[in-house]
């Protein structure tokens, strides 16, 4: 899969069902038969979908872990708490779960924000909140995260 690209506004109706954008779906075509994994966020209070192709790479990762090694086995459960199997519906639609909208404090309106391989889901205030944070110089973050990558890597 191509790494998907862009950001979206929508709105999730009362029952928890959010339109997939037109062009966030056909970046998907390929994978919509597959489905998808909607989970909880590790490090921000949003949601990610993941291609369950792009899941399955993260299950051989897991997979490698020692379950007889007490931390491990605590990792894995709260990584995969909450998570649902989910598939667009013939209006384009997913159902994201009473828990996981809770969880993202998904009020109406909703951010999709394509971040490599998989999309964060994000209520639409706490998404301006993550990306307008003072206190983060993201020019030195960028440049201790990606400024020691050459061409070749």
């Amino acid at each position: 899969m191509n790494s998907l690209i862009g950001t979206y506004e929508c709105k999730v109706d009362t029952k928890g069902r959010l339109p997939i954008p037109a062009g966030l779906k056909k970046q998907l075509a390929d994978c919509l038969e597959d489905g998808f994994v909607l989970k909880r966020s590790v490090f921000q209070n949003c949601l990610e979908l993941h291609p369950m192709k792009e899941w399955e790479k993260v299950m051989n990762d897991l997979n490698k872990l020692n379950r007889f090694v007490k931390k491990n086995n605590d990792f894995i459960r709260i990584f995969t708490a909450g998570l649902k199997i989910v598939e667009v519906d013939a209006s384009g639609r997913l159902q994201i779960s009473k828990d996981l909208v809770k969880f993202a404090e998904i009020n109406k309106e909703v951010v999709l924000n394509s971040s490599v391989n998989m999309i964060e889901i994000w209520d639409k205030d706490k998404y301006e909140e993550s990306i307008n944070v003072d206190d983060l110089d993201f020019a030195t973050l960028a440049e201790e995260v990606m400024g020691n990558l050459s061409e070749d890597e």
